[in-house]
Parts: structure tokens; sequence; C-alpha cells
């Protein structure tokens, strides 16, 4: 098949002529991690109230931690994805990513108490936070400027299909519920509580092992290549991308950046004045992505969508709707993201679910029941799903500098995956001694101040080479 080779006319890429193909293949492959942290991260809803039936779990704290102990996974392996993807490169740890993916996923489902489930959990997160970290990096990193948008969205494009599919996959295996029973009355020897959760954890392992077997055939990140002094292979890696002239010019832009940093990592940088900005800037919108609240709705569904009157198969089905909804909206973040910019799609993300969990809190505050509670869930899930979903990730992708992209990733994904921690920690509590209705409101009051930090605060990215986006925000 011939490759299907375009030009470009976007930032310094005028005159090259971009192998789309190579580049998307490459691309989806390392979003395939995406597509495992999204799967790994949602599935775990569906299965909820099955294995603490069988587990026996009670009390808000540990609902809470049988829920967020990946989260506490997915923070260290954000961790030392940043400190040894810098020093090893980014595909070995996506290997590894994938490699744990597998393992945990058939342990998850093998666990015979509480204490294997959890340990299972743990380091099913590390393998979440090393894919998080790093799949939207080395998309970043290997695409031209006028396509690393929509390519970086790509990633949130798989995690959402990932999402989706975790979803139809608990809805599939769960034998639906008597009509008119109780999630509490469902007995402790049926096929859901035994057997159910534990097929909904282990045929993640199907996904994960194709993740971790194709990405023994991507090529590593041509920006880390050069900064370990390996000019040579980048070109190599480059030139396959975008022709021989691309290649040299990308090569002596990313060298420009790298002056007398060759293969240093000095994570101390991190604290200069300069670099301290862009990194608090990363996190901040790190952390609002996940205090924005959406990730209660794809972690506690069940909950949300008992308290709108559904019984187990309505819930279930329910949730499946708010997966789909992901899938068509992320979309549209593709489609608009290189066009409309980073900057407007974020502030129209803040606006808009600050109004929607406002009606969503009136509703729930009036115990309606039905169609009007789920409507305003899934638009809230539409709304992030086209804004701040994609685009923080391809924001986080962009604005660190060559030399210390990977650690300062790691430390922006890290605050990312303790904001979800403390938001999955504490929403059961809230929950229990607030209501639904107020723990809406609260989301709301955060994405409005939300709103204001970006609109003082972020700059527009689109279009530019990572170099430019680095002189421009460093120098």
């Amino acid at each position: 098949m011939t490759p299907n080779i375009t030009s470009a006319a976007t930032g310094d890429d005028h005159d090259a002529k971009f192998n789309r193909g190579y580049i998307f293949a490459i691309a989806l492959t390392a979003a395939l991690g995406g597509l495992m942290f999204g799967y790994d991260w949602v599935v775990i809803g569906g299965a909820e109230f099955f294995y603490e039936k069988y587990f026996h779990l009670s009390g808000a704290l540990q609902i809470g931690w049988a829920m967020s102990s990946a989260l506490i996974g997915a923070l260290v392996g954000t961790l030392f994805a940043g400190i040894l993807s810098d020093r090893f490169g980014r595909k070995p740890l996506l290997l590894v990513s994938g490699l744990l993916f597998v393992v945990t996923s058939i342990g998850t489902g093998l666990a015979p108490s509480f204490l294997f489930f959890v340990v299972n959990r743990l380091l099913g997160g590390v393998a979440i936070g090393i894919a998080s970290n790093l799949s939207p990096l080395y998309i970043a990193e290997i695409a031209p400027a006028g396509m690393r948008g929509r390519l970086v969205s790509v990633n949130q494009l798989t995690i959402a299909i990932g999402v989706m599919l975790a979803q139809i996959v608990n809805w599939l295996i769960a034998q639906p519920t008597p009509p008119g029973m109780a999630i509490a009355q469902i007995p402790l020897d049926c096929w859901n509580v035994q057997i159910a959760w534990r097929w909904m954890f282990g045929v993640t392992a199907v996904p994960a092992a194709i993740f971790f077997a194709a990405m023994f055939f991507v090529p590593e990140s041509p920006r880390w290549l050069a900064k370990k002094g390996r000019s040579e292979k980048s070109l190599e890696v480059l030139e396959k991308i975008g022709g021989r002239a691309y290649a040299a010019r990308s090569v002596r832009d990313i060298e420009a950046t790298l002056v007398d940093e060759i293969d240093k990592v000095d994570l101390r940088e991190l604290l200069t004045p300069k670099m301290l900005k862009i990194l608090l800037l990363g996190v901040v919108l790190a952390v609002f992505q996940q205090w924005c609240g959406i990730n209660i709705i794809f972690q506690y569904g069940s909950r949300i969508f008992a308290d709108a009157g559904y019984a187990m198969s309505g819930i279930l089905f329910s949730i499946v709707i708010t997966g789909v909804v992901g899938v068509v909206m992320t979309f549209v973040a593709i489609a608009t993201v290189d066009r409309w910019g980073r900057r407007g799609l974020m502030l129209s993300g803040a606006a808009g679910l600050t109004l929607i969990y406002l009606a969503t809190g009136w509703a729930y505050h009036e115990s309606m029941k039905g169609l009007v509670p789920v409507i305003l869930v899934v638009a809230a899930i539409a709304c992030y799903c086209c804004t701040l979903a994609p685009i923080t990730w391809v924001i986080l992708s962009e604005i660190f500098p060559n030399r210390i992209r990977g650690g300062a990733m790691s430390v922006s994904v890290m605050a990312l995956w303790l904001g979800n921690f403390l938001l999955s920690q504490t929403f059961p509590v809230m929950y229990e001694k607030f209501g639904l209705a107020n723990c809406f409101w609260v989301y709301a009051a955060i994405c409005g101040a939300g709103f204001l930090f970006i609109w003082f605060k972020l700059p527009e990215t689109k279009g530019k080479t990572l170099e430019q986006i680095e002189r421009e925000l460093v120098d």
C-alpha cells in the first residue's frame, strides 16, 4: 500500500512532505496506552456493587479506598515514568506499562481476598500512571506542529473508547437483576457477585496484550534521541515522518534548545522562576481537569443513576450511554483543536460545566427521577469530552522544555492523579454527609474558578512547534 504523503502549511513545516500513514500508525499505537488507561480506570465502576458485596465492604472510607487505590499506584507510576523515561527513553517505559496491564488485569480478576484485590489495583495504577504520562508525551514528540493537537487528542479518543468498551463489557457480562430489586437486595451467591466482576477485570488483559505487542514496532521519540546525543538516529526517525529537509531542520531546532544539555537531566531547573511559572500552569490545569468533578460520573455512575431512580440493568445501560457520548464528542475535539485553538476550548469547557452542574444539582435537589438528571449528566460528559478532557493533555504535552519535558510532565500528571485520588476518596463522604445536589454545586464552583484561571493565565499554543512554544514561554 502506498503511504499517504501530503504537505503541511503550519508552523515551520510549510515545505515538508509528511507520511501521514506512518505518523498516524505510530501515534495510534502509543495511544493504545490511553485506551488501557481509560479501560482499566473505569471498569471498576460497573463492578463496584458486586465486589463490595463479595468482599463485605462497608463504610465510605473502605469503599473509597477500593475505588481509589489504583490512583495511588498511578501517582507512583507517574513519578517513575518521568524520571526513568528521561533516562532510558519513552518506548521502554510504555512496554513496561503494557506488561503491567496484562499481569494485573488477570490478578485482579482472580483475587481471592480484598488485600490481593487492592495490591493488583495498586500495581495496575502504576501502569495507568506510566501510560497517562508517556502516551501523550510520546505523541507530541513525534507529531509535526500542525498535526500535534489532533494527534495528541487521538490519545484522548482512545481513552474515551477504553471507557466505553469497559462500560459495554460490564453491561454485557452482568446478568440483569429482577425488576424492582434494590441493589442492597442482590443475593451474595448470584452470578454478578461471585463471577461477573472477575470477568470484568480479567478481559482487560486482551487489549493490554495487544498494546504490549504493538509497542515493539514503534520507534523511540526523536526528541529524546536528540537529547541523548543520538542525532543520526533522530534524523532517521524524523526523515520517515517528514522527509530529509524536515528532519535536518527539526534536529537543528531541537539541538538549539539543548545547548550544553545533551544527556543531562537536572530536575532542580523546575524550581527556577521561569520554569516554576510554567510548571504551576501545568499543575493547576491537571488538577482542574480532575476537580471539575466529571470523574465521579465515571467512577460512581452506579450511585448517581441509582439516585435518579434506575435499577441495576438501567444503571449499567445509562453508564454505557455516557461512554458512547464521550467517544462521539472526542471526535469534535479532534476536529476543532487545531482550528479553534486550545484556550477557547478550555474556556468553553469550564463555562459549560459550571452551568450544567448548577442545573444538575438543582435536579437532584428537587428529587427528579428518570430522564432529566440523566440528560444533564450526559450533557456534562459531552461538554467535558470535547474540551477539558483532550485539550488538557494536549497542553501538558506542549508547554514544557525539551530538556526536562519528561520530569515536568511527570510532576503535572502526578498532580492530576493526586487530584483524582482526592476526588474519588472524598466523594463517598461528601455524598453521605451533604447529598448529591450539594456535590454538584461544589464542582460548579470549582469550574467557575477554573474558568477565571484559564482566562488570565493560559496562552494559545496552536500551530507552533514545541521549540517555538519553549522559546516563547521560557525566554
